[in-house]
């Protein structure tokens, strides 16, 4: 079985992932959606996906976009700190 078939949000209107609006409704936004993906069985595949996949946009794995590519961005450091002591 694929993990999107198990996943919390299957129950929840898809836009809930996507927030948009002003700073304070978005940030409520926001928190909703993470704590759907914070019940989720299958946060961590999610999350795997998002990255592997350059999910730019929307709530995926429990985290937002910028999370994501702060993640990508510390994740791309450190592999370029191992590949110049491997050198």
């Amino acid at each position: 079985m694929d993990w999107r078939e198990s996943g919390a949000c299957l129950q929840e209107d898809p836009d809930l992932f996507f927030p948009t609006g002003a700073t304070a409704s978005l940030s409520r936004e926001i928190e909703i959606a993470k704590s759907v993906c914070r019940r989720c069985s299958v946060q961590q595949a999610c999350l795997e996906w998002a990255l592997g996949a350059g999910q730019l946009s929307g709530i995926w794995g429990g985290t937002t976009e910028d999370e994501r590519r702060a993640w990508s961005r510390r994740r791309q450091e450190s592999v370029g700190v191992r590949e110049r002591r491997t050198a």
